[in-house]
């Protein structure tokens, strides 16, 4: 009897992490597709009201009211952006309210890697945090970094003496 009870809850304890699995999968797509859709209001309801974006340059550390306020005019003339996941991995805690993910995504800007924290609010995934990145192939990081080098430099100084 015991060892049926335990199959039993492991069974359903699965299939609860598959369609949670399954429920974020379609809200990360959805984020996505919002964007290139241009469509603001989905695409920032699917943000918790706490988040946070971080993007591709290192001065973008936003929270969700400044990056709305950031992305507002590209969605207001219809230019945002359309990421499409080629790879996706999802994680959870042990509450399962708490779930991480990483992602390939095929953009303009060839391949890039999305990762993020979301949490469970209801029914629904929000997520929390977002970080985006560029990829660079291991053999260009030189070409890549003489290029950013200008710039970044500033940037380390300007910080440091924080």
């Amino acid at each position: 009897m015991k060892k049926t009870l335990l199959l039993l809850l492991l069974t359903v304890s699965f299939a609860n992490a598959q369609t949670d699995k399954d429920k974020i999968n379609q809200t990360l797509d959805a984020w996505h597709k919002a964007a290139g859709e241009v469509k603001f209001d989905a695409y920032f309801n699917v943000l918790a009201d706490d988040a946070v974006y971080i993007g591709t340059d290192a001065t973008e550390n936003w929270t969700k009211k400044e990056f709305a306020v950031w992305a507002k005019p590209f969605f207001d003339k219809g230019t945002t952006w359309n990421f499409k996941a080629l790879e996706r991995h999802i994680f959870f805690d042990k509450s399962g309210k708490l779930a991480w993910f990483d992602e390939l995504l095929d953009t303009q800007m060839k391949i890039c890697r999305g990762s993020g924290v979301l949490v469970k609010v209801g029914k629904e995934w929000k997520i929390q945090h977002y970080v985006l990145s560029m990829t660079i192939p291991n053999d260009e990081v030189d070409a890549v970094t003489k290029i950013k080098a200008p710039i970044e430099d500033a940037l380390i100084a300007k910080l440091q003496k924080k």
